[in-house]
């Protein structure tokens, strides 16, 4: 079959165009290779891309808006593939591996659900800006004291000397790392609130927690 009769209607007429308005019997070898090479050129760029685009991995993102402090569940998150130039080094590939874990901020749907989202020790250096911080959960004496909390927000701990009644700092301008997302009616003992500080002054904040009312002051 020659090469005219396997043209689409609309480029045979292209190519009679070109040619004069008609096909001669005998096409001169230049004509012949100019509409070789035009047909070529059609089928290169209806030719779909062979690479498929570039390489995928797993990747988890929030399946929903999500409230500092909740623990994640199955129904939170999603797995999406992405390509490598944007997924995130610490990006986490299966559900199994957040079940249970902490979001430390909001993230919103759609979101890259990373380790430095969750509480942990990338999560606390990266709040507080100290390589040295941890994590200290302490259950505030005033519950409403934690509606005015969220993470970043930097605080003093106090609590209260139990031989004479003053104050005690315990720890000074620390940072708070999240507020649990607890049900308000069945919070009894105090909103438990998670604040990045020094270690020495971790072990100070941990001890009297176990056993006296904890608060704190916003700076």
């Amino acid at each position: 079959m020659p090469i005219t009769d396997r043209l689409t209607p609309v480029l045979r007429d292209r190519i009679r165009t070109a040619l004069g308005g008609r096909w001669p019997r005998a096409l001169a070898p230049r004509r012949i290779l100019a509409a070789a090479l035009l047909l070529a050129a059609v089928l290169l760029a209806l030719r779909p891309d062979p690479g498929g685009g570039p390489p995928t991995r797993p990747m988890l993102v929030a399946a929903r808006d999500l409230a500092p402090g909740s623990a994640l569940t199955a129904t939170d998150v999603r797995v999406v593939r992405a390509p490598e130039t944007l997924r995130p080094p610490s990006a986490f590939e299966a559900v199994e591996a957040v079940t249970g874990r902490v979001l430390a901020g909001p993230a919103g749907t759609g979101e890259p659900i990373t380790a430095a989202r969750l509480l942990g020790p990338e999560n606390t250096r990266l709040i507080t800006g100290g390589p040295d911080a941890v994590a200290v959960p302490v259950r505030l004496t005033d519950p409403a004291v934690a509606d005015l909390l969220g993470p970043g927000v930097r605080v003093d701990v106090v609590s209260v000397d139990p031989k004479g009644g003053a104050g005690v700092l315990l720890a000074s301008d620390v940072t708070v790392v999240t507020v649990r997302n607890e049900d308000h009616d069945r919070v009894t003992d105090g909103r438990l609130v998670v604040i990045g500080m020094p270690r020495e002054a971790a072990t100070r904040v941990a001890s009297t927690a176990l056993g006296q009312p904890v608060t704190v002051t916003l700076r």
